[in-house]
């Protein structure tokens, strides 16, 4: 059985003891190397034992998680933040494909995360750092790059290539510029959620569009939108109002 070496890093001690517990109890695959409370002392034990995986509370005083992965620089390890509530930085943490656990975390949510982490152990680690740390500058720009899991791994996307995205079922049907299309195991309201800041916008239950590919609006009911490469989009017509108002602000 492959077991990953996993670091805890969290300033609170109950909740690293907490979450120390619940791997040793309900997650075979994971050996904990070190459990620690202090950020200065975790980079010096992630230069010592190298680990597979770094479970990292964002929310530390003195240096946060972010702030650490900063002074690790090329860390080949890969991460699992962890928070005690919806944090900001949650939709930059999903548009670089990391995971992350909210407090208090159970035993079901750390099992599928230690699942996907099995699946795709080490993969690129370095580019999805990158990603994170563009997502969480202030200033969002279409030129940012979004993390694409596929089945042999991950794919780095320019967000400005993305003309428009639609639901299937459990996955989602990406459309891209040059005719290229993606079908993606992530629900439409992940991408929703992750691309509003974008210049996003979710015309009707199946199909979100980026506002910078509308070529023509055609009104009716709730009204179509005509995309740049042809496509026809239906717009629900309790959706009508809010986006007319968007693309003749």
């Amino acid at each position: 059985m492959e077991q990953l070496k996993a670091i805890l890093v969290d300033d609170e001690w109950n909740s690293l003891q907490n979450l120390q517990q619940k791997i040793e109890e309900f997650c075979p695959n994971i050996k904990v190397v070190a459990a620690v409370q202090k950020p200065e002392e975790a980079i010096l034990l992630i230069h010592h034992h190298n680990p597979d995986v770094l479970f990292l509370d964002i929310e530390m005083p003195r240096m946060n998680g972010f702030r650490m992965l900063e002074e690790l620089k090329d860390i080949q390890a890969d991460i699992v933040f962890t928070t005690a509530y919806n944090h900001y930085a949650i939709d930059a943490i999903r548009i670089s494909a990391f995971d992350y656990l909210v407090k208090p975390i159970s035993v079901e949510e750390l099992q599928n995360t230690v699942s996907r982490l099995l699946t795709r152990h080490k993969q690129q680690i370095q580019e999805k750092i990158n990603v994170l740390k563009k997502s969480l500058q202030e200033k969002k720009s279409q030129e940012d790059n979004i993390a694409i899991p596929t089945n042999d791994g991950m794919e780095f996307i320019s967000i400005k290539n993305i003309i428009r995205i639609e639901s299937s079922s459990n996955y989602s049907k990406l459309y891209l510029v040059g005719g290229r299309t993606m079908l993606v195991t992530r629900l439409l309201k992940d991408f929703e959620e992750i691309l509003l800041p974008y210049q996003f916008y979710r015309v009707h239950n199946s199909h979100l569009i980026n506002m910078n590919y509308i070529k023509k609006y055609i009104r009716g009911e709730g009204g179509q939108v005509v995309m740049q490469n042809g496509d026809v989009i239906d717009v629900a017509r309790r959706k009508k109002d809010e986006f007319l108002k968007l693309i003749t602000s």
